[in-house]
């Protein structure tokens, strides 16, 4: 019996110390532009610290995108469950780095107030705990780029697709003759 007592007090300091070392993670995040246009290129970095690990996850929120949070590549995209924008750390000196273009996400990024996420494991914004994650606030502007129009006619391809099938049809007839 007093074993069983030592043992279930010694894995009980065990699991304490354990608990308390949980949750010692530091993390950094800077933009490189706080106010961007929709298209521009922006530099996501930041600082790890009291945990080693390989990687950052990144998420985003903001105007119509999923209040969980998606990724940065494709904002039709719900961050979690395995899909998340990932920014390798340094292992040396617990750094790390990441470029988002704007000009080459899939989804609609809209002029707003967004919020850029960075958690030490994959969760998403409904399931990290205070002190996993740090945050930055960017406001996009519409894009400087005019929008560039289409430099060919709606009925190009039609008349496109009616030449190469007279084209076929008259070197059919010739190959039977």
């Amino acid at each position: 019996m007093r074993r069983a007592l030592l043992l279930f007090l010694l894995a009980a300091v065990f699991l304490c110390a354990l608990a308390s070392g949980a949750g010692t993670a530091a993390l950094t995040l800077n933009a490189s532009e706080n106010r961007a246009h929709i298209g521009d290129a922006i530099t996501l970095s930041g600082t790890v610290s009291g945990i080693k690990t390989i990687a950052v996850y990144l998420f985003v929120t903001g105007p119509d995108l999923d209040n969980r949070g998606v990724t940065l590549d494709n904002l039709d995209i719900p961050a979690g469950r395995g899909l998340f924008t990932t920014a390798p750390v340094h292992l040396e000196n617990g750094t790390w780095s990441y470029t988002w273009d704007t000009a080459v996400i899939l989804g609609n990024l809209k002029p707003g107030n967004y919020t850029i996420y960075v958690v030490d494991s994959p969760v998403d914004r409904l399931r990290f705990i205070k002190g996993d994650y740090t945050s930055t606030e960017i406001i996009f502007l519409p894009s400087e780029q005019p929008t560039s129009e289409a430099p060919l006619g709606p009925c190009v391809p039609v008349v496109a697709l009616v030449i190469t099938g007279v084209i076929f049809l008259g070197y059919t007839r010739m190959r039977r003759k």
